[in-house]
């Protein structure tokens, strides 16, 4: 297994790989160790069923399942969330900055995206940026700001982005989590706020909250240096943190298709707050 840095920040690609064989437990150790290490994997020319996709999750922890298809019965997958963008669509998911389902309680530790069909005329790449890093840059004023701090993650935020209001007696995922929390495996502190999700930050004006919010929606989005950039083949398999990194998928292939399939992996526990070392 050979890797290839991306970029300084973030992301590596792994080369001379075949995911379709068993997975040995020698090669799923060096798969996490190599995703704590870039937060982003991306592996190329792999022909996957949905059993062997389902093996590679696994070999990260139990599989999650998107609010959405919790419904679902076994024999249709539920698991599986399909990014499947049709040619008259609009609009397609994660065009805003995000990490996955953060309205939940317990969010998924990782995303694992296959696609199999990407849009004809080249489109479709998939930007990441390191969250680590993003609290790093802060002053220490503001980090020290933050780190009292506990945002609201509101799940109807977000469906309200592609004109999806629910019903009377419908619900959907909504749950404060801190600013500022600890990866579950690593401990390192990761900026924890996102433009999807991120309604306002609890018991602080709204004028406040929506002063410190837009600024940090900003600069996440604009700070290219902790950022990397994904063009997809048909046959490419990304596993990314969510407890690292934010994502988003640019939509400039409207009138081209773009298939995909999508697991994710449960979290050991709920995002916790990070302790400075010298207030631990």
């Amino acid at each position: 297994m050979k890797l290839r840095q991306l970029t300084p920040a973030v992301g590596a690609e792994i080369e001379d790989i075949d995911l379709s064989l068993p997975l040995t437990e020698h090669l799923s150790h060096a798969l996490r160790d190599a995703l704590l290490a870039h937060h982003v994997l991306v592996i190329r020319n792999q022909t996957l069923n949905r059993a062997q996709h389902r093996a590679i999750a696994e070999c990260f922890g139990p599989l999650h399942i998107h609010p959405s298809r919790k419904h679902l019965p076994a024999d249709q997958h539920p698991e599986l969330f399909l990014i499947d963008i049709k040619p008259d669509a609009t609009q397609s998911n994660g065009e805003t900055w995000h990490a996955d389902i953060t309205c939940e309680a317990t969010p998924p530790l990782a995303s694992l995206l296959y696609l199999t069909e990407i849009p004809s005329n080249g489109g479709g790449d998939t930007l990441f940026t390191n969250m680590h890093l993003a609290f790093e840059d802060l002053s220490p004023d503001l980090k020290s700001l933050l780190l009292k701090q506990v945002a609201f993650h509101d799940g109807e935020q977000d469906l309200r982005q592609y004109g999806i209001r629910l019903k009377p007696g419908q619900t959907y995922p909504a749950h404060p989590h801190p600013l500022v929390i600890r990866h579950p495996t690593t401990g390192a502190p990761t900026l924890y706020v996102n433009e999807s999700f991120t309604s306002h930050i609890i018991g602080m004006a709204s004028w406040e909250s929506s002063m410190l919010l837009t600024g940090l929606f900003n600069r996440i989005k604009a700070n290219v240096r902790n950022q990397c950039r994904i063009q997809w083949l048909p046959g490419t398999l990304t596993i990314w943190d969510n407890y690292s990194v934010q994502h988003q998928a640019v939509f400039d292939y409207q009138g081209h298709r773009r298939y995909g399939e999508r697991l994710t992996v449960s979290a050991p526990c709920a995002p916790e707050a990070w302790l400075a070392p010298s207030s631990a």
